[in-house]
């Protein structure tokens, strides 16, 4: 295999095809635990999303006994693209003291959910609107919350900005455009002049519409924050090398709702620190209205319950993928630009005349 074709299947792989996480169902804990002297439980169920994928899901909530509500809050968990609803496990323990259930489910293409590839939201936003209409007929819920990181973030604004009933969200470091991000990504990882690596990213994105039936250049989130008024706090990592921050920052800037904008002294994979998830708690708590559900009677517990003892969930495999495509271990290809030689223009549009040219590179 040349460099050139390597660097050409590590970028797409990068972007619909990433580690996928592995884990067993018994990784997410106990199903019935004590938290602060209150016992909670744990139901997995599955899900079929519009594309008839079957989605693998987590709902933590209150025993019956300590519902302080028929219908309560809940906030969906939405992990990053090389993650799982393991990623949510770290949430639970800050959202269900403030009377907040918790849903996480692993995306399609993602973990133990059917699916071969991911779209960093084109497709997720689906996934979501499933959950959503779930746990509206489920009859237990009031409001709901959107908690997403990297793609779950993308994904948690293509949602709200059709779904306004959405009483809060939290995006923690999305992407503006994934036409961006490739860009940035490539002139990072291969070291193409400009006019090359156009070319090269036009067989990427031939090559993702062609295996995952999406176009990458129609993924923007940035084109539709103006257009979304749920109570937001966006989120960056200041040592983010993967998603730069800028994404974040030019994105809260144009958002139209109420923000708030928090930066956390991390990486993109990093767990968030202790004080910063307080402080989400504290949003959730907020803008699902927790302050108008009663407080829980003090009960003693019958029985030996398992305290909830999460274990940080190190992203590994995303770190290391991350540092692979930064930092590659053997530098794929290098080209100088040719003096005399212009750029062509960056043009959007796709013709099939050569859909076989990935075979030759």
């Amino acid at each position: 295999m040349s460099f050139l074709k390597k660097g050409y299947e590590d970028l797409w792989k990068a972007i619909i095809r990433p580690p996928r996480d592995q884990y067993i169902p018994s990784d997410l804990g106990p199903v019935k635990f004590d938290i602060e002297h209150r016992i909670y439980q744990r139901t997995d169920l599955q899900l079929k999303n519009p594309r008839g994928l079957t989605l693998e899901c987590s709902f933590f909530e209150p025993i019956d006994e300590e519902r302080v509500a028929e219908q309560l809050p809940c906030v969906v968990y939405l992990h990053g693209n090389c993650s799982s609803r393991i990623e949510a496990i770290s949430a639970v323990q800050y959202l269900l003291p403030a009377k907040i259930c918790v849903f996480c489910f692993d995306f399609a293409g993602c973990g133990l959910s059917e699916g071969e590839y991911i779209s960093l939201g084109f497709y997720e936003k689906d996934d979501v609107a499933t959950v959503v209409e779930y746990l509206r007929n489920s009859g237990r819920i009031s409001f709901i919350g959107l908690w997403g990181r990297s793609m779950g973030a993308v994904t948690a604004l293509l949602h709200g900005h059709r779904d306004n009933s959405i009483a809060g969200m939290v995006v923690d470091s999305p992407f503006s455009s994934l036409k961006v991000l490739a860009k940035e990504l490539a002139s990072r990882y291969v070291k193409l002049p400009g006019f090359l690596l156009t070319g090269a990213l036009k067989l990427i994105r031939k090559s993702i519409r062609k295996k995952a039936n999406f176009d990458i250049n129609e993924l923007n989130p940035i084109d539709f924050v103006d257009k979304c008024f749920i109570p937001a706090t966006f989120t960056l990592g200041v040592n983010d090398t993967f998603i730069l921050p800028s994404h974040s920052e030019i994105m809260y800037e144009k958002y139209a709702g109420e923000k708030i904008l928090k930066r956390v002294d991390c990486d993109h994979n990093e767990p968030r620190p202790e004080y910063y998830m307080h402080s989400i708690a504290i949003f959730f708590y907020n803008t699902l209205y927790c302050e108008i559900l009663p407080e829980p009677k003090h009960k003693k517990i019958k029985g030996f319950v398992e305290n909830f003892k999460p274990k940080v969930h190190v992203l590994e495999e995303a770190i290391q993928f991350q540092e692979n495509l930064l930092n590659p271990s053997e530098n794929i290809i290098a080209i100088e630009p040719v003096a005399g030689v212009e750029e062509p223009e960056d043009n959007d549009s796709l013709s099939d005349d050569d859909d076989d040219d990935e075979e030759n590179i």
